[in-house]
């Protein structure tokens, strides 16, 4: 896990300066008085180029991006909002999936091993050095669904604390074809990655897989 630093720029005071005044009243600003159509379009044009590669945080686009609007402020005349500097230092926490991972399912009769990438994806957002699941389990819970107005409980007489869970993408509705019923093919919110996996944590489960086919979850 990589830990890299944001800088923020502390640009703010360039949208407030003069804001209920009238233009006889506004003191005269260099930052203000720099703004152009022309100059405004210019930057637009240059940060939106390919040189600043997307300008993601923590990426070598964002450090390009960052010095170049330091460098357009310091033209402007603008004067630094955080002491001497321009910048805010905010601490950010990088989670990246190593693509040397692999999954092994085992039973009696032999095992399978899966990569990473063509077989299946997996990650985690514990913010920790490092996570694994080993040895662990594994109980098929249908959807994965505690749904009460559906009269619906996957995990009905089932104890998954510490187990990994198997579940089906979608939810019983896209099934069932019954737009009465979870509303049909229309997906819910409990066919939802991020639900299925805040309900297995909610079950205490160690870990969570979602069986991906292409018409449940429209895409391939």
């Amino acid at each position: 896990m990589r830990y890299r630093t944001l800088i923020a720029l502390l640009g703010g005071i360039i949208l407030t300066l003069g804001g209920c005044s009238s233009p006889s009243d506004r003191v005269p600003h260099a930052g203000l008085d720099a703004i152009r159509t022309e100059s405004l379009a210019a930057d637009i044009e240059t940060l939106a180029s390919d040189a600043f590669e997307g300008r993601a945080p923590s990426s070598p686009g964002e450090e390009k991006t960052v010095a170049f609007l330091e460098a357009r402020f310091r033209e402007m005349g603008l004067l630094p909002g955080n002491g001497e500097s321009y910048f805010q230092p905010v601490p950010l926490v990088a989670i990246t999936a190593s693509p040397e991972m692999t999954l092994t399912v085992a039973d009696e009769a032999g095992q399978s091993t899966f990569t990473y990438g063509n077989d299946f994806m997996a990650w985690t957002t514990r913010i920790v050095d490092r996570s694994a699941l080993d040895a662990s389990e594994m109980v098929f819970v249908g959807y994965g669904i505690v749904a009460p107005e559906y009269d619906w409980n996957d995990y009905a007489g089932l104890d998954v604390r510490g187990k990994t869970v198997v579940m089906l993408i979608n939810d019983p509705g896209f099934a069932s074809d019954d737009p009465s019923f979870f509303t049909g093919n229309a997906m819910t919110y409990y066919g939802r990655w991020t639900y299925k996996f805040e309900e297995a944590a909610r079950q205490g489960a160690a870990g969570a897989l979602i069986i991906h086919e292409t018409a449940p979850a429209s895409y391939p």
